[in-house]
């Protein structure tokens, strides 16, 4: 267990925030709307109580407009899409709110936007909370990575399965633990307290984190659970969004916390090397994300819904997600129903050749296709 001190200098860490940027590393336009996600993941102004920020206001004069909200995961890509997109298409005027998936799906279910963006999908009695048809449809995929902050230690850090778990659940809570120094020799592991960070808010990012703890750990199972927001064990830092905690990251010495990758590599976060169900040592990029989400088959799933919290095969990155759109049948209109479908069917096709160079897994040409089908299928 975790001894009291531990807390206490946990506890004990300023709130304080500051303002970096890997920006050579960022498009402009992506990099705009990063901190636009930043000011509202860290409350630095312009926020309501919730802590949420509009990226874009929609126009006032009446013109279409389509609004998304949720992810945060996927807000770099969104933000990317909705600026393509909106240069070859001046109307309708598109606006993308990075609240977390939890936000992103009560906003949908509440009628307030027209896309929800989440990285957990709705469960099989979704249909009775939505009013009319609606389609949930995988847009983009992505990696989970474990970023930490060790000054002075060369990385990257190997985590085995059974000890990263622990470290969340506050088991493992000295950098210097024996179990990670097995896993790192001739790396010199500080005597230091390790400082978990973990979200605050409602998220389909832990949801995928914590799905994929409760596949691998019996403890975790039975303890926190699975969720899209739970009662981090031992006294984690809480942040809001993946850019408040992988900011949080990279400010605090000695922390450890789950974020999604680009966000990560954007900050230039050091990022563990994870096991995996084979047992090999694999780093997050796009090449083992895609297998991670291929599963070990040579299709992806039937079910456009189906989650994969511990993949398969030798070289497959361990903690992968899809990221799901929301989406009507019927928006009240012909004109509005033809604009938020015309968006998500270039997402679907044109939209998928820049997810590589954000960090991204672009979906496989034949999921892609079955996702355009249900869409197709939504017509009024």
């Amino acid at each position: 267990m975790t001894p009291p001190d531990v807390d206490t200098q946990r506890r004990a860490r300023s709130d304080t925030q500051i303002w970096t940027l890997a920006a050579a590393r960022t498009s402009a336009p992506l990099l705009r709307a990063l901190l636009v996600s930043m000011v509202a993941a860290l409350g630095l102004g312009g926020c309501d109580g919730g802590g949420e920020q509009t990226a874009s206001a929609p126009p006032s004069d009446g013109s279409q407009t389509v609004t998304g909200a949720g992810s945060s995961f996927a807000a770099p890509i969104f933000d990317h899409w909705l600026a393509q997109y909106g240069a070859e298409h001046p109307s309708p005027a598109l606006s993308y709110d990075s609240v977390g998936s939890g936000a992103g799906i009560e906003r949908f279910l509440g009628g307030s936007v027209d896309i929800g963006a989440t990285d957990a999908p709705l469960g099989p009695d979704a249909s009775a909370e939505v009013d009319g048809d609606f389609a949930q449809l995988p847009v983009t995929g992505g990696m989970i990575a474990i970023a930490y902050n060790l000054p002075g230690v060369d990385g990257p850090i190997n985590l085995p399965r059974d000890v990263y778990p622990d470290i969340f659940l506050g088991e493992v809570y000295r950098w210097d633990d024996p179990r990670i120094a097995a896993a790192n020799p001739g790396i010199e592991l500080p005597a230091k307290v390790i400082q978990v960070v973990a979200r605050r808010d409602s998220s389909g990012t832990t949801f995928a984190f914590t799905n994929h703890l409760a596949a691998v750990s019996e403890t975790w199972a039975d303890g926190p659970g699975v969720g899209k927001k739970i009662d981090w064990p031992g006294g984690a830092m809480e942040a809001n969004g993946n850019e408040g905690v992988a900011q949080r990251i990279k400010i605090t010495q000695n922390a450890i916390g789950y974020v999604e990758a680009g966000f990560a590599e954007r900050l230039g976060l050091s990022l563990a090397w994870l096991e995996n169900r084979a047992g090999g040592l694999v780093q997050p990029n796009v090449e083992t994300g895609r297998r991670g989400l291929a599963d070990g088959a040579d299709t992806p799933p039937d079910d456009l819904t189906r989650t994969i919290p511990d993949p398969q095969g030798a070289r497959s990155y361990p903690i992968v997600t899809y990221t799901w759109a929301l989406v009507r049948g019927d928006y009240g209109s012909p004109e509005k129903t033809a604009a938020v479908h015309d968006l998500l069917r270039w997402i679907l096709t044109d939209g998928q050749a820049d997810a590589e160079s954000l960090y991204y897994v672009p979906l496989p040409d034949n999921l892609a296709q079955a996702a355009l089908a249900e869409l197709d299928a939504l017509r009024p």
